[in-house]
């Protein structure tokens, strides 16, 4: 842990925009900085700076401050202490005021002109928005799982199918967006704001559900529409375990700006206290990026490998225990990856392509059920929301096997599998899970991928399926970096749907399979001796974190329940945060998470999700709950939402709201 001496902090600064809005700032300023300028870090998030993130926004920002740079920590427009209203991701509102901070910071006397901006989830996203916009006062960012592109590769859609965590993530932020400022930073006006929030901050997942195919409402903010416009250096991290491990290929391969990525064994956290798997000193790397860039020192920057990713080995599913190490690429795509070929045959993947006459024609109508064991598509929890061992879904699809391998492979990219299919009605999906097989046949999933097939042209303009007609589709998998040991084997399963993390066509679809045409194509990695050391990337170091009490610890659960009784299956999950108490300012705050995706009966009309988020917060004789509650049905032809938003001053319900919205299905 850093020092906080000669670091001075700013517990609450005013930023004005030119509209009269002002946002609220933190900052951590090296104490000498006013009479020596040092360059700025800019983190611009709506996830609340003085108690949800506090204790981790210190240990960052502190430790950018002990090494010679003023951190700065934005509250978004209509978040946290911000004034305003935050109504929806990533707007044009958003970019705007960023563009004013930044020059805001560059203007400020312990300021030496030059700001970096960096940020994890939503603030990686809009780091890449702002770079494209092109700011002078801009040297350099750090983007950590985000995305390049909103429609493809986010939490709403993936292969041009509906995700669930689109009403996990929206409700994730309906609950943040129901919270109060701190009356010690805005005053009385607190309760006026508050309510502002409440009734104007709307009902995104319904926004989010009226643009089902890629339109422009995707497109702004996608910075994959223009790579050229970024003109500054970026380093791009992910993990594993995020949903968001795919950018950084992207950002390597299109950019043309010096650039880095680090894919790590985590799921969606910074790489210095991110799980299931080893950290890394995640700021010390940032320090020497900034250092390059914006203090112009030497620090060994250029001659990093472009790439660095933790390659996996074999790990059990039923265990948290992550196996493999450290390997490197110069650049992307690098030059010791090629193809390899494998063919469909009896059940088999073979290198050989065999008799082009000898087709199976299989099918396959899957169960709801696979997809229960397959994690969240983006892991938050570390362990409970990972995927179990895919045994437990292979019975409900199509599984083509490899012999043993006879000699280690190394796999770096993403797979893709080309098929050849019909399916009898008029709207339908595929699922494809790539599995390592030990020799006891526990089966770890290494990556997925999933295809609206009305999508398999265009996700702008896509058509329904002729049923009966075949046709040939490209199902892209997710990046990944796994080798697969001498003597396990490959598995491709193939499913018609992938509930809850995918929300199903409107009816039962059988897939026909014709394996003549079927190919998969895996991203073979030769071994080299350009690997690093894991010590290379160190051990995490942090800023010093304020004194702080738990006053509950965190709960996590994962839990599939099949009632036998009444044929009723549900996955349930609790992810309740620690309560805590940041002790300098006497306030406790707390949030509770529930969410549960059911169906009976294996009738599609049955589906259901559902959440509740309860926001707590308590000072002295202050108390504030808000509790926010969504769930989502769908109709053949509709999706129904129905959302409840109740807001509580002590005993007394202050507000309550109700929506109840549908909105066509639209080729999903």
């Amino acid at each position: 842990m850093e020092s906080a001496q000669n670091v001075n902090v700013i517990e609450n600064e005013w930023i004005p925009m030119s509209d009269g809005c002002r946002l609220a700032a933190r900052i951590w300023i090296p104490a000498d900085a006013r009479k020596h300028p040092v360059p700025a870090v800019l983190e611009y998030i709506p996830y609340r700076k003085r108690d949800h993130k506090a204790l981790r926004d210190a240990e960052i920002h502190g430790f950018f401050a002990a090494h010679g740079y003023a951190g700065v920590r934005v509250d978004l427009r209509g978040s946290g202490d911000s004034e305003g209203i935050l109504r929806d991701e990533y707007l044009q509102q958003e970019q705007e005021d960023g563009l004013e901070i930044l020059r805001w910071i560059a203007g400020q006397p312990w300021c030496s002109g030059r700001v970096g901006l960096f940020g994890l989830s939503w603030g990686g996203f809009n780091s890449l928005q702002l770079a494209a916009l092109q700011p002078p006062e801009l040297g350099a960012v750090i983007s950590v799982c985000s995305s390049d592109d909103r429609y493809a590769d986010d939490v709403h859609y993936m292969g041009g199918c509906l995700l669930t965590d689109n009403l996990s993530w929206a409700s994730t932020m309906f609950g943040f967006n129901s919270c109060p400022p701190d009356p010690r930073i805005v005053g009385e006006r607190w309760r006026d704001m508050w309510l502002e929030r409440l009734e104007g901050s709307g009902l995104w997942i319904h926004k989010w559900l009226q643009h089902q195919r890629r339109d422009d409402y995707w497109r702004h903010g996608s910075v994959c529409e223009n790579y050229d416009a970024i003109q500054v250096p970026v380093m791009a991290v992910s993990g594993w375990a995020d949903g968001y491990s795919n950018t950084v290929f992207r950002l390597l391969k299109n950019l043309k700006v010096p650039r880095r990525g680090i894919v790590g064994p985590w799921g969606h956290k910074y790489p210095h206290m991110g799980g299931p798997g080893p950290t890394i000193d995640f700021l010390g790397e940032c320090v020497r990026w900034w250092d390059h860039w914006l203090k112009k020192i030497d620090r060994g920057v250029s001659e990093d490998p472009m790439l660095q990713v933790w390659m996996h080995d074999w790990r059990n599913p039923l265990t948290p225990e992550i196996t493999g190490g450290w390997v490197a690429e110069s650049r992307w795509p690098g030059d010791a990856i090629r193809t390899k070929t494998y063919y469909f045959d009896t059940g088999r993947l073979c290198e050989d392509p065999g008799p082009v006459s000898k087709e199976e024609v299989l099918t396959i109508q899957s169960p709801l059920s696979v997809g229960l064991f397959a994690g969240k598509w983006c892991s938050y929890a570390e362990i409970t929301d990972l995927p179990s061992d895919q045994r437990l879904e292979d019975g409900g699809a199509l599984v083509f096997d490899t012999l043993p391998l006879e000699k280690d492979l190394q796999m770096l990219g993403a797979c893709e599998l080309d098929l050849e299919l019909s399916a009898d009605k008029p709207v339908g999906m595929v699922a494809v899970r790539i599995s390592d097989l030990a020799p006891d046949d526990r089966a770890t999933r290494v990556a997925f991928g999933i295809l609206n097939l009305t999508h398999r042209r265009s996700h702008e303009s896509p058509a329904h399926l002729v049923p009966g007609k075949r046709y040939r589709v490209t199902v892209r998998l997710n990046e990944v970096a796994q080798r697969f040991r001498a003597g396990h084997r490959i598995r491709i399963a193939v499913s018609s749907s992938y509930w809850p993390l995918a929300w199903p066509p409107p009816e039962p679809v059988r897939l026909t399979l014709f394996t003549a045409s079927c190919r998969l194509r895996l991203p073979e990695r030769r071994p080299q001796n350009n690997g690093i050391d894991p010590a290379s990337l160190g051990v995490p170091r942090l800023g010093p974190t304020p004194a702080h009490t738990l006053l509950a610890p965190a709960h996590r659960e994962w839990k599939v329940v099949h009632n036998l009784a009444l044929n009723q299956v549900s996955l349930e999950v609790v992810n309740n945060d620690p309560r805590l108490r940041i002790d300098d300012i006497g306030l406790e705050f707390g949030r509770d998470v529930f969410e549960r995706y059911s169906y009976s009966n294996e009738r599609y009309d049955t589906l259901r999700g559902e959440t509740v988020h309860v926001r707590t917060f308590t000072r002295d004789d202050w108390e504030v709950r808000t509790v926010a509650r969504t769930i989502l049905t769908a109709t053949r032809t509709h999706f129904m939402i129905r959302a409840t938003l109740d807001a509580y001053e002590g005993d007394v319900r202050v507000f309550a709201k109700t929506w109840d919205e549908s909105v066509p299905r639209d080729f999903l």
